[in-house]
């Protein structure tokens, strides 16, 4: 019974086998019969029929010229903006060079921008001339171009005075140079400024002092020269009530750390120049031998120890005096002796070089006699702006990737800082948050009033393609228009998460920055920086603002115009607001983006985060942005933040 059971299973699975056998077979049969009849077809249509995605083998390169133009492909990034219009799909063309905020001449309607108008008409009419090739200025050849100059220079008083109390120094100075003043301060006066000269105890403020200053006069255009030393003896009228010296650098109207010299000698620990003190003693009034102790001289005599005489000098000026100052360059930095004595000495900063000290001035409450500058360098390559443009591929701006962009920074600038602008694509525009293009920055300028800036410009832009022209003629109350158009680019033709505004002159790091806007919850609407609360408009002064321009006593709570970030959906209701001719317009582009998102905060909340690490005032530890920073600090910056991995200044100003 057993066995019958086992051969029926036998005969079951035998014929199973059978079956699967024959199925394979016809399978196969099937098959070939396919092929046979494919590979006629495929030879007579040929392979255009076959799909051309990018999965399919990249054609060979011929040459080693092939690679270097070959573009590399973008990896595609994943989505990251959650509140974006639409992913930008490619690089913008070339024509979108031009931003594409609607001026509208209403806009400018009323008292504070009526200038905005006739801004905005000479500008588009001349960047049209410029497009449509009207406008010709013969390039000068400015490779290797160098300019010979005088080993020394030698003016009297009056012809010092004659070239409004300047002296040029045609190629800057060079390590051994040195310059001579021969002059006299006034006597004491009483002072004119009303909000300085305080009465005290029925007497007005007496003062005297003047000011030696080296200036950089060929490394900007259009504004104040830098002042890479300036050298200010106070005879009378400092707020100490004492006799000081002072010594700082200023760069864009934001002036460093003083080094103050008040009659105390520097300690023995303090950092030296070249050897020198910084600070060398005088005799003060309140100076009565203090620093060395009568019990410390007793004990001195006691032991034996050979006194040292001491040499007490005063200070170096007095009224009506005549004195001879001499200022030489050093290693490491600048010294100055007086009556042939040393009485103080300046490190160098970071950012300029001697090169760049194209000027001595003299001003304030002193007569000169003579000026003289000697072992001077006789050469120096042209100070033509086009000279710092770096016309390699290599910086040009990368190709956008299909994914989102999170983070859309504008970088205001002017239309003749090519040094600025190639100093920022040579450092942190190459962080790898950039080059993938999930951070995308982009320079706004308007036109420049001098024709040939604006071809180089144009020429600029269109192979660099990370420059957006606003074309109206430039002008530092209309730069609130740059700021708009930012909002415009960043929100309509890169469709950003985050939008951030930062000027030409600022570090910026660019993961911090994103991090930072990352604290605030998904879907709220942000305003991170380092943010003034309760700011009052200076009345008087050379930054003064009218009644007529801000009528209310107070601003509105704004971030520093450095650098500051916002969410897409107010950058949207500024743009809005702008085209609607409903957006209030103030000189001062900070301030105004602290009134906008003040008027956006009345209809949906926005979290503003304050930061100090957004520097206003140069560079501080652990920042996230540093601003004031020169072409040479950003380069600077950059190869310590990539070498060391921590963010470090260089030399704060």
């Amino acid at each position: 019974m057993r066995r019958a059971k086992l051969d029926r299973f036998g005969t079951f699975f035998s014929l199973t086998r059978q079956r699967s056998v024959q199925i394979l077979i016809a399978i196969g049969l099937l098959y070939l019969l396919l092929v046979t009849v494919e590979i006629p077809f495929v030879l007579r249509t040929g392979f255009s029929i076959i799909s051309q995605d990018p999965l399919s083998r990249p054609s060979r390169l011929q040459s080693k010229e092939a690679v270097e133009e070959k573009d590399a492909p973008s990896r595609p990034l994943e989505q990251v903006s959650q509140n974006s219009y639409q992913p930008t799909q490619s690089r913008p063309s070339e024509s979108n060079i031009v931003s594409g905020l609607v001026f509208d001449p209403k806009t400018f309607d009323s008292q504070l921008y009526k200038p905005a108008k006739v801004a905005w008409e000479v500008g588009r009419k001349f960047w049209e001339e410029l497009q449509a090739g009207k406008v010709r200025i013969e390039a000068r050849k400015v490779e290797n171009r160098s300019e010979s100059c005088r080993h020394s220079i030698s003016l009297s008083g009056s012809e010092f005075s004659a070239q409004g109390r300047v002296m040029v120094l045609p190629c800057g100075l060079t390590l051994g140079s040195h310059i001579t003043l021969v002059g006299r301060p006034k006597a004491a006066h009483q002072e004119a400024q009303p909000n300085i000269a305080l009465v005290n105890d029925g007497e007005s403020v007496m003062v005297s002092q003047f000011k030696v200053e080296l200036l950089g006069l060929k490394t900007v255009e259009g504004e104040e020269p830098p002042r890479l030393l300036h050298f200010n003896p106070r005879l009378k009228g400092d707020w100490s009530g004492k006799p000081v010296i002072e010594l700082n650098t200023c760069y864009r109207m934001q002036w460093g750390s003083a080094l103050r010299c008040e009659g105390w000698k520097s300690k023995a620990d303090d950092e030296t120049v070249d050897g020198q003190v910084k600070c060398e003693k005088w005799i003060r009034d309140d100076d009565s031998r203090s620093v060395e102790s009568k019990a410390t001289w007793w004990l001195s005599r006691l032991v034996g120890r050979t006194k040292k005489v001491p040499v007490d000098w005063p200070y170096s000026f007095a009224e009506e005096k005549l004195f001879v100052l001499t200022l030489s360059a050093g290693l490491e930095g600048y010294h100055i002796n007086v009556d042939g004595r040393h009485i103080a000495s300046f490190p160098y900063h970071s950012g300029f070089s001697l090169e760049d000290a194209t000027g001595l001035s003299l001003s304030g409450d002193v007569d000169l006699h003579s000026v003289f500058a000697a072992s001077l360098p006789s050469s120096h390559p042209s100070f033509a702006p086009q000279k710092h443009l770096d016309m390699s591929t290599r910086w040009r701006a990368p190709p956008l990737s299909e994914g989102g962009v999170e983070l859309f920074i504008g970088i205001l600038s002017a239309g003749n800082h090519f040094a600025e602008r190639m100093a920022v694509r040579k450092s942190w525009m190459r962080h790898s948050l950039v080059q993938s293009s999930k951070v995308v920055a982009r320079f706004f300028v308007a036109l420049h009033a001098r024709g040939e800036v604006n071809i180089e410009l144009k020429k600029e832009a269109e192979f660099f393609g990370d420059i957006v022209i606003v074309p109206y003629m430039d002008n530092y109350d209309l730069v609130v228009l740059k700021t708009v158009a930012i909002c415009e680019y960043g929100v309509r033709t890169m469709s950003a998460k985050y939008i951030m505004k930062c000027d030409d002159d600022t570090f910026v790091r660019v993961d911090a920055v994103i991090k930072e806007a990352h604290k605030v919850p998904e879907g709220r609407s942000l305003y991170v920086g380092n943010i003034n609360y309760y700011h009052k408009p200076l009345r008087y002064g050379k930054w003064a603002v009218t009644y007529e321009e801000w009528p209310e006593e107070d601003y509105p709570p704004y971030a520093n115009g450095p650098g500051y970030i916002l969410s897409s959906d107010i950058a949207k209701f500024i743009v809005s607001e702008f085209e609607r001719r409903r957006l209030r317009l103030f000189k001062m582009e900070d301030v105004s983006m602290g009134m906008w998102v003040e008027k956006f905060n009345t209809s949906r909340p926005v979290e503003y985060m304050h930061s100090l690490k957004f520097c206003q005032f140069g560079c501080i530890e652990d920042y996230y942005t540093a601003h004031y920073q020169s072409p040479r600090q950003m380069i600077c910056m950059w190869d310590k933040l990539k070498r060391l991995g921590q963010p470090q200044c260089c030399s704060m100003r």
